[in-house]
């Protein structure tokens, strides 16, 4: 990896959702003490993506400022159980968080009261939609936050099609048809791996995750590129971020890049939710900067633990 990661530094773990088993990495504050009580947050993982990339990345960093820090594998995808294989489904995918919380809670060095969650890219999202009907989440994060509802909707950031959702939607009930009849699924890449799809890619941030996820920078095995085809209709019935005012008056953090072809989903959130709120924006960093580059990942942890310190620490969150 061209970057810094620390996957190597979290202790695997496994917890159960539903009947399912999902592999997990739990990071530990320096000098941990079993006997003493700590905040914990839940981190989630980017779509394409996988506990091992940017979610250890700041689970790390939080475990240095006094946080146990879990980063997991979605169910379908990564090491966690589940099938089908590479399913991207949005309710699924916020179950997962209020299972990695259920996990938590069974800890006896976590403090119940100061449970936090953040998440990046798709994470972001979810991590927003979850804090709408878990109360356990006292204050969530969302980095490059991104509405996978509005883009399998609308398109990607920077993509103008016309008749975007029906063209999508007819694929899904093609796909769906021909798995019913015994058909092999269909996949979509998350992003494009070869010189020429680069090439041609329809949007910004399609370029600059694919030099993310298939090159050296933050290639990791287990990644596979591929979401199955038929997730879309899931995806296009979502909506990140419909409750949002609910949450309030537990607060939520937005932080994304000056240069972000997504800034507009952390906007929408924030116009929607009600106070404590913000967004945070760091200068000249794009979406993806804020997933491992260094000069920009500074950034984003010290404000976090700013955030997490303010609503975590000292029990002075709200319920």
């Amino acid at each position: 990896m061209q970057y810094y990661t620390h996957y190597k530094e979290g202790k695997k773990v496994t917890f159960k959702k539903l009947n399912l088993k999902i592999a997990g990495l739990l990071f530990l504050p320096k000098d941990f003490d079993k006997n003493k009580k700590y905040p914990a947050v839940v981190l989630t993982h980017l779509g394409g993506g996988v506990k091992e990339q940017c979610s250890s990345l700041y689970g790390w960093n939080l475990a240095q400022n006094g946080y146990v820090a879990l980063a997991f594998d979605a169910s379908h995808q990564g090491e966690s159980e589940g099938l089908p294989r590479c399913l991207e489904d949005p309710t699924s995918r916020v179950e997962d968080i209020r299972s990695a919380i259920d996990y938590l809670t069974t800890l006896e060095y976590v403090d119940v009261n100061n449970i936090g969650a953040m998440g990046i890219c798709a994470g972001g999202g979810y991590t927003m939609n979850a804090i709408q009907t878990d109360r356990r989440i006292k204050a969530a994060a969302g980095i490059s936050t991104w509405d996978v509802g509005d883009s399998a909707k609308n398109g990607f950031p920077g993509v103008n099609e016309e008749n975007f959702l029906h063209n999508l939607l007819k694929q899904v009930a093609e796909a769906r048809t021909a798995e019913a009849r015994g058909e092999e699924p269909r996949y979509w890449k998350y992003v494009p791996e070869t010189e020429e799809e680069i090439k041609h890619a329809p949007s910004v941030i399609s370029k600059e995750a694919s030099e993310y996820y298939r090159t050296e920078r933050c290639f990791y095995p287990t990644t596979t590129n591929r979401y199955l085809v038929s997730s879309n209709d899931k995806l296009a019935a979502w909506d990140a971020f419909a409750h949002i005012e609910t949450v309030s008056p537990r607060p939520i953090l937005l932080i994304v890049g000056s240069k972000a072809d997504t800034l507009y989903y952390s906007e929408d959130c924030y116009k929607k939710a009600l106070e404590p709120k913000e967004i945070y924006t760091i200068k000249n960093a794009t979406h993806v900067d804020l997933y491992d580059k260094p000069e920009f990942v500074n950034q984003v942890v010290e404000k976090l633990v700013l955030f997490f310190n303010q609503y975590l620490k000292g029990g002075k969150n709200a319920e």
